[in-house]
């Protein structure tokens, strides 16, 4: 009987890669890591699949609706939409085990079951680090978030960024004083200022009942401009009495005094008053960070402080400043601009080769490169030399390391450096000590 064929296909809204494409993916990926270690953030791995109702604590309205949720036997269970609700959860569990300010790192996948469209996905890699004090944490650490960014971005390549910072209590307290009706919708909406235009933005405040005086304020308030200290110093001449708006003008204006501090360039960080984060739990600095050569991929950086990470989870006070990396849609997005290259088609630096029909020789020379911290591939398929040349040539690897009859019989082997076509005839610690110097 034959057997019938499957068609085979990858669910809409999940990324695969090509074996060269995902090397390039994975250097990234450990360059952030790296680079967010080199700060004291600790390594965290919370599991994929929490339980619905501890996952599902915070949630409501669009995210609830997102959310991967299914049944196994009579338990209720969850994907993790992000990586914030199971650290919240990680914290008040072991509370009594950490050491505050408790710095933590964590790259993983999540899930959201939104529409897919061309460089947003359903599962995706994030890069978060948060750090989360006990009932207090020093302003200074929001001045230090941006280091984390500066640095990780430098690391990564790019020169021309801007990191812009905000304070969502100076918007609060500047909604206070128009008497908004719902100031967080005001804020979504803002939010997306950069997407939809300050023409869109005047419509959608318009359809929630803002007056045409509050949406010219509102206007004029966001399109303040200047250098960081100029509109700081416009922010305070506004005369707002408003206990919220000054204290966003006091932790703004600290949080900028330390990014000089941490060394920052000016041409890297901005006041930007249109910066709002529309996620709720958000209650001082906000940030979202732009590559300015490709403004069409928005944010590729964002996060900000908030007043209590673990509320519905302990009554400990738990404030925290922490951001993100959206890895899978930058990567996604860079790749199709053409502005990340894919540099080569193997992880391998040296190919072992047999010239001869013995291929034992072979197998302790692999193990010696290995051995000395080399990775190395050996070829074992019956092939003329010529393809087992060409098969290192369309992978990219730098060496090929052949062993035929008169290198077993001398004890050596014959190294070729694919890039230049040079060939030494050397020991096999020769040959260790010529790649090492590549």
């Amino acid at each position: 009987m034959e057997i019938s064929k499957v068609t085979p296909r990858t669910l809409t809204g999940f990324m695969e890669l090509l074996p060269n494409e995902q090397i390039l993916f994975n250097e990234i990926k450990e360059t952030i890591r790296k680079s967010y270690e080199e700060f004291g953030f600790l390594p965290l791995n919370t599991p994929i699949i929490e339980l619905s109702e501890v996952l599902l604590a915070k949630a409501g309205g669009e995210t609830e609706k997102q959310i991967y949720r299914f049944n196994k036997g009579d338990t209720d269970l969850s994907l993790r939409f992000d990586l914030t609700v199971p650290l919240a959860k990680y914290v008040a569990m072991h509370y009594g085990e950490l050491s505050f300010p408790f710095r933590r790192y964590q790259i993983g996948k999540v899930y959201r079951g939104e529409r897919p469209q061309k460089g947003r996905f359903r599962e995706f890699y994030q890069c978060d680090i948060d750090i989360i004090g006990d009932n207090e944490l020093n302003i200074l650490h929001d001045s230090e978030i941006p280091m984390v960014i500066y640095s990780t971005f430098k690391k990564l390549g790019f020169d021309d960024f801007t990191i812009r910072i905000n304070n969502r209590k100076i918007l609060n307290g500047f909604f206070a004083s128009l008497n908004l009706a719902d100031p967080a919708e005001v804020l979504r909406i803002i939010d997306k200022l950069d997407k939809i235009g300050i023409d869109e933005v005047k419509n959608c405040l318009a359809e929630i009942g803002v007056s045409t005086d509050s949406i010219n304020k509102i206007v004029e308030f966001i399109s303040i401009s200047g250098s960081s200290d100029e509109k700081i110093e416009c922010l305070k001449g506004l005369n707002i009495e408003n206990e919220i708006y000054q204290k966003g003008i006091e932790e703004l204006e600290a949080v900028i005094n330390g990014v000089r501090l941490f060394g920052i360039p000016e041409s890297n960080f901005t006041v930007d008053l249109t910066i709002a984060r529309g996620l709720d739990y958000y209650t001082g600095t906000v940030y979202e960070t732009f590559l300015n050569d490709y403004r069409q991929l928005g944010s590729v950086c964002s996060g900000g402080r908030y007043e209590n990470l673990a509320e519905f989870y302990t009554d400990k006070k738990l404030p925290g400043v922490g951001i993100s990396i959206g890895l899978t849609r930058l990567f996604y997005k860079l790749n199709e601009l053409n502005a990340i290259k894919v540099s080569r088609e193997s992880i391998a630096k040296v190919l072992v080769v047999s010239a001869s029909s013995d291929i034992a020789p072979c197998l302790s020379i692999a193990t010696a490169f290995r051995t000395a911290g080399i990775n190395t591939e050996l070829y074992l398929n019956d092939k003329k030399m010529k393809a087992k040349f060409k098969y290192a040539d369309k992978l990219n690897i730098p060496f090929v390391v052949a062993i035929g009859e008169d290198e077993i019989a001398n004890n050596t082997v014959s190294l070729k450096n694919m890039k230049t076509g040079e060939q030494y005839q050397v020991s096999v610690e020769e040959a260790i000590d010529i790649v090492n110097k590549f």
